[in-house]
């Protein structure tokens, strides 16, 4: 029976109700047909939350998407592992478990990981980050325990316990992602998805083509976009797209609340930063990697080959995006080499190109309030 038409029923019934003897009838007919309608009125679905696992080296904009992740019930966060980057693992590791704190999550495992990149010496970035990492805002000292378990192996099973289920989004250098594949190549087609915020196909903010988070690690990040899984890669390309600045400022302000007024004073120590090089605001880099793994449609990307310098003295990290998926062939003939076609090469990355940044940054401050 139709809602409307058991509406229309038990209207008429109603009139019965001022009837002593069709009184208790009337009753039972008519919560008879409220069952019959709640039973068979559609139901509203909702989508089960996603679960991922944040691999971060907190840094400003990883803290900033840690507490983006926590405030999104669309998100279901069922692990921090810690990798050094924007600075040292103890320092990463520390943060980390005082971020999950401050927002009352000790129930979510914080693991430390790898304490350097694979090949090369840690770079860190103080610099942008404050000595701390967190914008030399001091946080207080954390009720949480460190997860004892080995970063990578944590990914690897919690993988395996939820196949086809876990989105990784790694906000930070590749290496505890790396390790993990190495380590166990079979979690590649239990992943539902990595989504990476690193990388760029049109510029860098290290050197003229590197961004930090593949610069740190080249030879993880090959390692991972040539894994065979579901790569998103959201960059530069549309991370500095997302300029948060003043105006965001003074929304984010008018929250208030413990988390809140640390949000305040970590992007109010980025805004500050950034206008030292002339700009009015700061790019949401790490946020906008959560804000894609929680709804894709922030951004448009291209399906296209990605390939990670690892050798050269100007372009080691830099991301290079065959656009068009193809390059000439060439053979050998006589002293010389002779193109003699072109070969197609399989794409291996959803790359970022476009960004709804007005959409997201409303989306950011949004969830921000409701902490």
């Amino acid at each position: 029976m139709a809602l409307r038409s058991s509406r229309e029923l038990v209207s008429r019934l109603a009139g019965r109700l001022s009837r002593p003897a069709g009184t208790a009838v009337a009753l039972a007919l008519v919560a008879s047909v409220l069952v019959a309608a709640a039973s068979t009125a559609p139901a509203e679905t909702v989508a089960a939350p996603i679960s991922v696992i944040i691999d971060t080296d907190p840094g400003t904009d990883d803290a900033m998407a840690i507490l983006l992740a926590l405030a999104s019930p669309e998100l279901d966060v069922k692990a921090f592992t810690v990798v050094p980057g924007n600075v040292t693992a103890d320092q990463a590791l520390d943060n980390t478990l005082r971020l999950v704190s401050l927002a009352g999550r000790c129930d979510i495992p914080v693991a430390g990981g790898a304490q350097r990149p694979l090949a090369q010496k840690l770079i860190t970035a103080e610099f942008v980050h404050g000595e701390n990492g967190l914008g030399d805002i001091e946080l207080p000292a954390s009720d949480c325990e460190a997860d004892a378990r080995f970063a990578p192996d944590l990914i690897i099973e919690m993988i395996h316990a939820m196949p086809g289920r876990i989105t990784l989004v790694p906000v930070g250098p590749l290496t505890n992602i790396a390790l993990a594949l190495h380590k166990d190549p079979t979690i590649v087609p239990l992943v539902k998805e990595v989504v990476v915020m690193g990388g760029s196909i049109t510029e860098g903010n290290v050197t003229a083509v590197a961004e930090a988070n593949i610069y740190n690690d080249p030879e993880a990040a090959q390692a991972v976009f040539h894994a065979g899984w579901k790569v998103t890669m959201v960059g530069l390309d549309v991370t500095h797209k997302t300029n948060f600045g003043a105006p965001h400022l003074e929304r984010l302000a008018a929250t208030r609340g413990t988390l809140n007024d640390f949000a305040t004073e970590v992007m109010q120590f980025l805004i500050d930063l950034s206008a030292q090089f002339g700009a009015d605001g700061t790019p949401m880099h790490d946020p906008l990697a959560v804000g894609v793994a929680i709804d894709s449609s922030f951004v448009r990307t291209r399906h296209m080959r990605v390939e990670v310098e690892t050798k050269g003295e100007f372009t080691r990290g830099q991301t290079v995006g065959n656009r068009y998926n193809m390059v000439e062939r060439n053979e050998i003939e006589g002293d010389r080499l002779k193109m003699t076609g072109i070969d197609r090469v399989e794409p291996n990355a959803w790359v970022a190109v476009e960004v709804d940044a007005d959409r997201f940054l409303s989306f950011f401050l949004e969830r921000m309030a409701g902490l």
